[in-house]
This record gives C-alpha cells, sequence and structure tokens, in this order.
C-alpha cells in the first residue's frame, strides 16, 4: 500500500465509515461537480423537505394514541391502561398520553394527522427483521440490501454527486438511507463533523488522490474524504446561518432536532432528513419509562414544528413518525408488553388536507392470535410521500404500485 501507511488508512477508515457510506464513489464521482438534475434541484432549492422520526424498540401504540371508551383497552390491560381522567382527550373516543400535552397544541392547529393501524402482511416480530422491511420498504418475503430513500436518491438524483441530499443525524447511516447508487450522510454535529474532515492530512489527501488508486480500497477511501471534506465545509458553513432560541428537550433526540432546525431554516440543500429516538421496547415496567419517552417525543416535535412555523417553512416540511411495530394488545406478567403488530404514525407538517385522526380507531373485538390487525399497508405512506410530496417514482422506488392516502 503506498502514499497512505496501513496505520493511517484504518485510521481514517474509521471516520470515512461514520460519516460516508456511499457506493457511488465505486465509480469515480466527483464531490465537487454540481447538482445537474433539474428535477432535484426544483426539488432543493426551497423545495419539500421530509423529516421521518424513528421510534426505536416498537413503540405501544395503545397507550400513545388511547381508546378510552373502549372497556377491551381496559379489561386486557388493568395494570397499564391510562383512565380516562388523565388522558389528553382529542375527542369524544379517544385521547393522547398524558405526557403528549404539547402534540395536542400541534393537533389543535391543524397540522397532526394520526394514521391507525399500520403494518404489513405477514409481520415479523424481530426487532432487526421488522426494522429491516420498514427501512427497505419490502415486504416480510423479501430481503433488500438497499432502503427506501436510498432508492429514492438512485432514481431521484441520478447525476448528484452531493451526499448531503439527504442527512441522517446520527453517527452511522441506517439502512433506510443506502441506496445502490446514492445513499445520504451521517452527520450528528456539523461543528464536529467539519473539524474532524478539516484536519491537515486529511485535506492533503483529498488534494493530491482525486484519481483511481491501483488499490481498490484505498481509492475507495480517497473517493469517500474528497465526499467527506467537500460536504462536511457545505454543511457546517451553512448550518451556521440559523441558530435557534426555541428550547429543545435537553436529550441528545432533542438536540439532533434543533439540528434539523436549523439545517432546514438555513436552506441547506438537502430534502431528507432521518432521526432515531431508542427506548422503547418496555417488556417490563412500561409506564414509566414509556412516559418519560414520550414526553421527550411530544416536546421535541413540537419545539421543531414552532421553529420551522416561525421561519414560514412549516409548509415546506412533513415529519413522519414510525416505529418496527406496535405491541401486544393484552399486557404480560411484568407490567409491560411483548413484541405485537400493527401500529399507529404521526405525519406533522403545514399543509395536511387531512388532519386529526385519518381513520378508525384498532377494533379490539376482533384480533389476530392477540393481535391487532393492520389496516394500512405502511408502503401506502412511503408512496403516497414519494408521489405527492416529493414528485418521485413511486413504483421505481418501492419495486411495485401502492395506493395512495388522501393526507397530502
Amino acid at each position: 500500500m503506498n502514499k497512505i501507511s496501513r496505520r493511517k488508512f484504518f485510521k481514517y477508515s474509521a471516520l470515512a465509515s461514520t460519516s460516508l457510506l456511499i457506493p457511488s464513489f465505486l465509480n469515480g464521482l466527483q464531490a465537487n461537480e454540481l447538482i445537474n438534475s433539474p428535477r432535484l434541484q426544483k426539488l432543493m432549492a426551497g423545495g419539500k423537505k421530509l423529516i421521518i422520526v424513528q421510534l426505536s424498540g416498537g413503540n405501544d401504540g395503545l397507550n400513545t394514541v388511547i381508546p378510552f371508551r373502549n372497556d377491551i383497552y381496559y379489561s386486557l390491560r388493568p395494570r397499564l391502561s391510562i383512565s380516562e381522567d388523565k388522558i389528553v382527550k382529542l375527542n369524544d373516543e379517544i385521547g393522547l398520553n398524558p405526557q403528549m400535552g404539547k402534540l395536542k397544541e400541534i393537533f389543535d392547529k391543524g397540522n397532526l394527522s394520526i394514521i391507525n393501524n399500520v403494518g404489513y402482511p405477514n409481520p415479523d416480530r424481530s426487532h432487526f427483521r421488522s426494522m429491516d422491511i420498514w427501512q427497505s420498504g419490502s415486504g416480510s418475503d423479501n430481503f433488500l440490501n438497499t432502503g427506501w430513500i436510498g432508492r429514492y436518491l438512485d432514481s431521484e438524483c441520478e447525476t448528484c454527486k452531493n451526499p448531503y441530499s439527504a442527512i441522517e443525524v446520527d453517527s452511522l447511516l441506517t439502512l433506510a438511507m443506502k441506496g445502490q447508487k446514492k445513499s445520504g450522510i451521517a452527520v450528528e454535529d456539523p461543528k464536529r463533523f467539519y473539524m474532524n474532515s478539516s484536519e491537515r492530512f486529511l485535506l492533503d489527501i483529498a488534494k493530491n488522490n482525486k484519481h483511481d488508486h491501483e488499490d481498490t480500497n484505498v481509492s475507495y477511501l480517497y473517493k469517500t474524504l474528497i465526499e467527506t471534506t467537500s460536504s462536511a465545509d457545505y454543511v457546517y458553513e451553512n448550518s451556521r446561518i440559523y441558530k435557534s432560541k426555541l428550547e429543545y428537550p435537553n436529550s441528545q433526540f432533542g438536540k439532533n432536532l434543533k439540528t434539523i432546525a436549523e439545517m432546514i431554516i438555513s436552506n441547506i440543500d438537502t430534502t431528507v432528513y432521518y432521526v432515531s429516538m431508542t427506548g422503547f421496547d418496555t417488556h417490563v415496567n412500561q409506564l414509566g419509562r414509556q412516559d418519560k419517552l414520550l414526553k421527550e417525543l411530544s416536546e421535541g416535535l413540537y419545539s421543531l414544528t414552532e421553529d420551522l412555523r416561525q421561519n414560514q417553512k412549516l409548509n415546506e416540511v412533513m415529519i413522519m413518525t414510525f416505529s418496527e411495530f406496535g405491541r401486544r394488545v393484552k399486557e404480560n406478567g411484568s407490567g409491560g408488553t411483548d413484541h405485537g403488530t400493527a401500529n399507529n404514525i404521526f405525519l406533522i407538517g403545514g399543509d395536511l388536507k387531512s388532519p386529526g385522526s385519518y381513520n378508525s380507531m384498532p377494533d379490539l373485538d376482533d384480533l389476530e392470535n392477540g393481535d391487532l390487525k393492520y389496516e394500512i399497508d405502511f408502503r401506502n405512506i412511503y408512496a403516497t410521500l414519494l408521489n405527492k410530496w416529493l414528485d418521485a417514482d413511486d413504483k421505481l422506488v418501492l419495486g411495485d404500485q401502492f395506493s395512495y392516502l388522501n393526507f397530502v
């Protein structure tokens, strides 16, 4: 291995692997070329933005959006059910968890749509497999190594050379953001990302090694570093334009939402943002644990929404929350719930066609082996977001035609 020592190669491979995982580098694409896709230029020039919020672990949807008029809910959850007097009521039938008062404010402003009974055929209760299904946008009988956002980039950004078209606010890139030719970029903190990639040695490599190397691994690293230094400079410089003065939850999730707000309001050329919140696998002592998480989620989404609203950006943004599955309807013997199937998702935006409760709550009289029956395939939601919001070819991205919903 020449031009770079083995020790330094592995040192900087660590930086590259946690910031950019983009197969397109192997095709020799250069970071400093301009985006010349007219369709994507239109989207990025103040166009529509999508924020995906992943609730990892399988959030209990029945204690999030609560059917407080349903006696079965209380009979199957004698310890976990939440009494009517504590619930944040949305109408005469359903309400939110008591910790989600801030989400109720979003609801009251007409900026929240709740879609119930979302899932897919032949559901899988494994965290890893079900998350792969949601992130890849596949059926339970298909195994894909690309994600639905990654394939969106493949199809809509064919000549786009900038990985910051999609940003995951994290240190690692999930499957959802990885395409066959294009992928997003993982940026947890723009300043730290910039400082790490601005080390003199990295800049020298990026400047002096722009051509293919005889060693494939070294060639990949060179091209990754070119993209890293270019993207880090752009993201850092532009993200400093706006600094939020609103109070976000004092947590990593809250900081990540604030980062997304600052990027959007600073007009960074990014179409999709992805962020995760962990801890929803509540097999034991669910009430206190989930309450804390839902409070953080609710307050974080409220601050994000208000930041966007106050800066005239809310109509340009759609926020979608999801979890890999819901929980069983009946509580377990440990004060918690076990892995289930269908769940609810939240859609938040300033231009919703169907704010409120989009469809009926789960039928607790008609369960399948103790689980909720799904009514809406999650790929119907993906297809709608791709086609109606991002102006993309949803059939090409998802590999099949799915009917659209009327939320946008």
